[in-house]
């Protein structure tokens, strides 16, 4: 992810880079979902004024989405990742529009396709002299996405229907009179205007920076385009291009000749519904997805990309390219999709859960998916009531017909044998989750398991304890797929307050695994220096003043301090009853020490925190206590 997009916070601004100008700075999946987690996180951050999104490189802001992946999945007959990442760049081009903090996007050179969904939904859109912006889609079997057909529909007078037919390029004057952008600014003040933003959150500063827009071509055009582009269906559109006299009409006819057919009829189609409705973004993406959903099946999308990117001999074999093309054509393209429709945020359907393990975490986990009115099947070997919960006679029986299925289980054995159960039983397309942390083997193999049955798979163990369950305010540390983590991130989201997309499977056990081997060993390094205090005389809270502000600052310290009445309530004030119980802290450090072992890494520090805790929760009394509780072991203790 690194070498794709560059996330980070200056100053007052929530900045978003794409590093990635050798390939145009061509938008994937997981770019994707990374701006959507990082522009959520600051929506709610009072430090963070606004959003600046721009690119590396001097070819392209963003040439478009990485649909070359997408067509070696297609091709295969692999339908959902596709569908899965239009749903996520939709939803997350709608969220940009309607985003409630200023975002203002910098767009040089090529802007096209995915590059028009992030870029051209904000509030303050900047071109400069080297900005080209299109929506070239129908060239390759698709329609102006990503909200590409509410922005066209808005253009004044019959631009929008010229522009998505033709994919003609706009400079800069002409994407302000299209309403692609709002300000032209010459790239070389750029520095300073994003200086400036981030130093001072003011987005007026963007307008203080605009120049009078150059000149727009398409504007002393707009009376032939208005007149050549006026017919309602693309027969109508050609006749009248085929018998006009002019450059314009016979540059645009050759595009639209080159173009699908399939793909500039429904255009024309969606324009005519969307105009008629005064639609909102949300409309025309919900319609764009059902044209999107059918294409790599029912439409162009696969041979489009073949001819123009893959093979790249420029000559698509088009459906209809004998110009045929009956209305139900259109109609099926974009007729309803029922529960495979594109929702948003707020209106999410309804999904049947599967919960597996509902002890003291998976219990209100189960409960709180519940609560929006998720419809969740539990399952657990001890008899167990849960508010909102249908319990089911076997795991089998709860994963049966499940959209998702969620475990929570106490080791990679019993988690392998209710795979062995649930998978079978499993619906074709839907997602395993595991939330227990388990060894990463087992993680790794019940994923190749769930995949080579056509299911998708998630690794996602949680920090956060009984508490964050409760409160639902885990952390999920997620490995897998894009397409699968975008399918439980809503969940995920309900149960906790983040969730990070760590890497493929497996790497969210890697994750937990490796943070709990740093808290373990800073937990009993804490402990330490606070009977070594003890010890030198030095009052506790004097103590906690000075290593809480300075490098010896540690969540351990600051967040969880294991003296009672020393820094914020934690167990320690509470008899040291488990909010992680040492022998869940062994077990991780086990964890860790196994896969230290696999992987040939040395961990000294880790081996002796596992062997400390097994001292503790083995052969003294720490069993039953929260791992905090190292402080009176160590107050008892003396030099050896």
């Amino acid at each position: 992810m690194s070498s794709d997009i560059d996330i980070r916070v200056t100053g007052r601004a929530g900045r978003i880079t794409f590093t990635r100008p050798q390939a145009l700075n061509a938008l994937n999946y997981d770019m994707c979902l990374a701006i959507d987690a990082a522009m959520r996180q600051w929506e709610s951050d009072d430090d963070i004024a606004l959003v600046v999104i721009d690119a590396e490189g001097d070819r392209a802001f963003c040439a478009g989405g990485d649909v070359a992946a997408l067509y070696r999945s297609g091709t295969m007959g692999n339908y959902r990742d596709g569908r899965d990442f239009w749903r996520d760049e939709y939803r997350l081009n709608a969220y940009i529009a309607e985003y409630p903090k200023p975002v203002v996007s910098l767009m040089q050179g090529f802007t096209m396709g995915g590059g028009v969904g992030i870029g051209c939904h904000g509030g303050h859109r900047v071109v400069c002299e080297t900005s080209q912006i299109a929506m070239p889609e129908a060239g390759i079997g698709l329609i102006p996405d990503v909200g590409g057909t509410y922005l066209l529909s808005r253009a004044p007078g019959r631009l929008g229907e010229y522009l998505g037919l033709t994919a003609a390029r706009m400079g800069p004057g002409d994407t302000i009179l299209a309403g692609f952008a709002d300000h032209y600014i010459p790239r070389d003040r750029w520095a300073d205007l994003i200086e400036l933003l981030e130093a001072s959150g003011d987005v007026a500063q963007v307008a203080a920076h605009a120049e009078p827009a150059p000149a727009a071509p398409l504007a002393e055009a707009r009376d032939e385009i208005d007149r050549l582009f006026a017919a309602e269906t693309l027969d109508e559109v050609r006749a009248t291009l085929e018998a006009a006299d002019s450059e314009l009409a016979t540059s645009a006819l050759k595009a639209v000749r080159r173009n699908s057919p399939l793909s500039m009829a429904c255009t024309l189609e969606m324009l005519r519904r969307l105009r008629a409705e005064a639609a909102t973004i949300r409309q025309a993406l919900e319609l764009e997805y059902r044209f999107t959903w059918r294409s790599m099946e029912d439409g162009d999308f696969l041979e489009g990309v073949r001819a123009q990117l893959i093979d790249k001999d420029r000559n698509p074999q088009w459906k209809h390219a004998d110009g045929i093309l009956p209305d139900a054509a259109v109609r099926h393209m974009l007729a309803p999709l029922g529960e495979d429709g594109l929702t948003f945020e707020g209106e999410e359907r309804v999904m049947r859960i599967g919960f597996i393990g509902l002890g003291n975490m998976g219990a209100p986990m189960a409960a709180n998916l519940a609560t929006p009115g998720h419809e969740v099947i539990g399952f657990d070997m001890a008899p167990v009531e849960i508010d909102g919960v249908q319990m089911a006679a076997t795991a089998a029986e709860a994963a049966t017909g499940a959209d998702v299925v969620i475990t929570m289980l106490p080791n990679g054995q019993i988690l392998r044998d209710v795979a062995a159960q649930v998978i079978p039983a499993m619906k074709p397309g839907a997602c395993f989750a595991d939330c227990s942390t388990v060894d990463v083997d087992s993680a790794r193999a019940v994923a190749a398991e769930a995949e080579a049955a056509g299911l998708l798979a998630v690794d996602a163990p949680v920090s956060g304890g009984v508490g964050g369950a409760q409160a639902g305010t885990l952390t999920f540390m997620a490995g897998g797929s894009a397409p699968a983590f975008a399918v439980v991130k809503p969940l995920f989201d309900i149960m906790g307050q983040k969730a990070v997309h760590c890497g493929g499977p497996g790497a969210g056990q890697a994750a937990k695994i490796c943070n709990n081997m740093i808290l373990g060993v800073t937990m009993i390094a804490t402990c330490e220096a606070f009977a070594l205090a003890d010890k030198l005389g030095l009052d506790r809270e004097k103590m906690f003043d000075v290593v809480s502000t300075s490098s010896g600052y540690s969540w351990t310290m600051n967040a969880y301090c294991p003296a009672p009445g020393v820094g914020p309530t934690s167990p320690a004030d509470n008899d040291y009853k488990p909010g992680f119980a040492a022998e869940l802290m062994l077990k991780d450090l086990r964890l860790s020490q196994q896969a230290a072992g696999s992987a040939d890494a040395d961990t000294p520090m880790g081996q002796l925190a596992e062997a400390l805790y097994a001292t503790f929760v083995e052969e003294e009394d720490g069993r039953g206590m929260d791992f905090s509780a190292m402080l009176p072991r160590f107050e008892k203790r003396h030099r050896s």
